[in-house]
C-alpha cells in the first residue's frame, strides 16, 4: 500500500494541502467456511493488503471523494436522502450514515483513496474499505469514543443498509480487530474473540486465483443454510437443547439420519466436522505444528467439495494439483463455486508449485490463475 501515491492524488483533486491518512487491511479465512451462520467459529487475520484513504475536514456538509483506483470523483451531503448513485461510494455514505446514528457528528471532508486487495478474489476488500473510514470518521469527528467492535458492526450494518448484501460480521472483524502474526478465532455465536500465533517461518500463504465465479452461488448459498436449519429442527426433536449445529455432535446427528433427507445428513456432517477442524487448528498453531493444520486444511476442501458441494471443477483442479506438489495444505477459501484456494506452502517448494500452477491450469482451463502472497498484518489504523 502506498501512502505517497494516494497523498500526490489528494493534493492534485483537492486544495494542495494534506489531510491524515488511514489504512485498514484486507482478510483471509485460514479455516471456517460455512460456519458463521451454523454459530460456530470463523479463523480469520487481516492480511497485508487493504486500503489507504487520505481525509481531511472541508468545513462544509459535503463529502467530496474521489476514487484513485476507479479514476471517478463523487459529491454527496450526508443526509439520508442523499446516497450517492455510484456503488463505491455508497460504502463510504453508508459509513458516515452508519457512524451519525451512533453520535458522530460527521461533518463534510475531502478524501482520496486507494487499494491494492484484488477485487474479486475474496479478500474483502469493501470491508477494507468500510473499515477505514469508520476507524477514520470515529479519530477525526468522534474523538475516538465508539469501540472497534462498534467500528466493525458500522463496516457490517453498512453493507446491510446501503449496499444490499446481508453479510456476516467476520470480515469487518478482522479488518479492524487484526494483529501481526496473529490469526483471530472468532465465536458467531458470542461474538468472543482469541488471538493465536501464526509465524509459520519456512513457510509462505499463498492464494492461487481461479478467476471464475459461477453464478449459482447465492441461491445455493440459501438452500444450504436451509438444509442446516433441516437438520437442527430434527435434532432438537431428542436434543431441545440444541440451537444451532454448533451444538451438535456427529452422534446426535446419526441419530436423527432417518428424519432428514441424505443432501441434508451431508450438509450437516459438513458443519459439524468443520467446527472441530477449527479448534483442532487453533491447538496445533499453539504447538507450532504446520503439519497439522495442512491437513486440516485439506480436509476442509474434500468436506466443501463432497459435503457441502460448493467446489467446483476449477477449485478440485488446484486443490489435487497443491497435493501432488507436495503443498502443506489447500483448500477453497470462501463461499465457493469460484474464487481462490488458500495454501500452505513450504519455501523450497514454492516455485515449482506455482509453476505448476500456472502451466498445467492454462492447459486445462485456457487462462492463468493469478496468485497472491500474503502475510499476516496489522488491522484498521492512522499511518500519518
Amino acid at each position: 500500500m502506498d501512502i505517497e501515491h494516494v497523498r500526490s492524488r489528494f493534493i492534485k483533486h483537492f486544495d494542495g494541502t494534506t489531510g491524515a491518512v488511514y489504512a485498514s487491511p484486507g482478510r483471509i479465512n485460514l479455516i471456517g467456511e460455512h460456519t458463521d451462520y451454523n454459530g460456530g467459529f470463523v479463523f480469520p487475520g487481516a492480511i497485508d493488503k487493504g486500503m489507504i484513504a487520505e481525509i481531511k475536514p472541508n468545513g462544509t456538509d459535503i463529502v467530496k471523494a474521489y476514487s484513485i483506483d476507479l479514476k471517478d470523483y463523487v459529491e454527496f451531503g450526508l443526509k439520508e436522502e442523499d446516497a450517492p448513485r455510484a456503488s463505491w461510494a455508497r460504502y463510504i455514505f453508508g459509513v458516515c450514515r452508519e457512524m451519525i446514528k451512533r453520535g458522530v457528528d460527521v461533518k463534510g471532508f475531502d478524501t482520496a483513496f486507494s487499494g491494492d486487495v484484488p477485487l474479486g478474489a475474496g479478500m474483502s476488500s469493501s470491508a477494507a474499505l468500510e473499515s477505514t473510514y469508520a476507524y477514520a470518521l470515529n479519530d477525526l469527528f468522534g474523538d475516538n469514543k465508539i469501540d472497534k467492535f462498534e467500528l466493525a458492526k458500522v463496516g457490517q450494518a453498512t453493507e446491510h443498509n446501503y449496499c444490499g448484501v446481508n453479510c456476516g460480521i467476520m470480515d469487518q472483524f478482522a479488518s479492524v480487530f487484526g494483529k501481526q502474526g496473529s490469526l483471530i478465532r472468532l465465536d458467531c455465536r458470542s461474538l468472543e474473540y482469541q488471538y493465536f500465533p501464526f509465524d509459520p517461518k519456512g513457510y509462505r500463504l499463498v492464494l492461487v486465483d481461479s478467476v471464475v465465479k459461477h453464478e449459482l452461488a447465492s441461491s445455493a448459498y440459501n438452500k444450504r443454510r436451509q438444509s442446516c436449519e433441516a437438520a437442527v429442527a430434527a435434532i432438537q426433536k431428542k436434543h431441545p437443547h440444541v440451537e444451532f449445529l454448533r451444538d451438535c455432535t456427529m452422534d446426535m446427528l446419526q441419530e436423527s439420519k432417518a428424519e432428514i433427507s441424505e443432501e441434508d445428513y451431508m450438509r450437516a456432517e459438513y458443519v459439524i466436522e468443520e467446527i472441530q477442524r477449527v479448534l483442532d487448528v487453533c491447538d496445533a498453531l499453539e504447538k507450532g505444528d504446520y503439519e497439522t493444520v495442512g491437513q486440516k486444511m485439506y480436509e476442509t476442501h474434500h468436506g466443501m467439495s463432497k459435503l457441502y458441494e460448493v467446489s467446483c471443477e476449477e477449485l478440485d483442479f488446484l486443490n489435487d494439483l497443491a497435493f501432488d506438489c507436495g503443498v502443506t495444505g489447500s483448500r477453497v477459501m470462501g463461499g465457493g463455486f469460484g474464487g481462490c484456494t488458500i495454501n500452505l506452502v513450504k519455501d523450497e517448494l514454492y516455485d515449482t508449485f506455482i509453476q505448476n500452477a500456472k502451466d498445467k491450469f492454462k492447459e486445462k482451463f485456457g487462462r492463468s490463475p493469478k496468485i497472491y502472497d500474503v502475510v499476516i498484518g496489522d488491522g484498521a489504523r492512522r499511518l500519518v
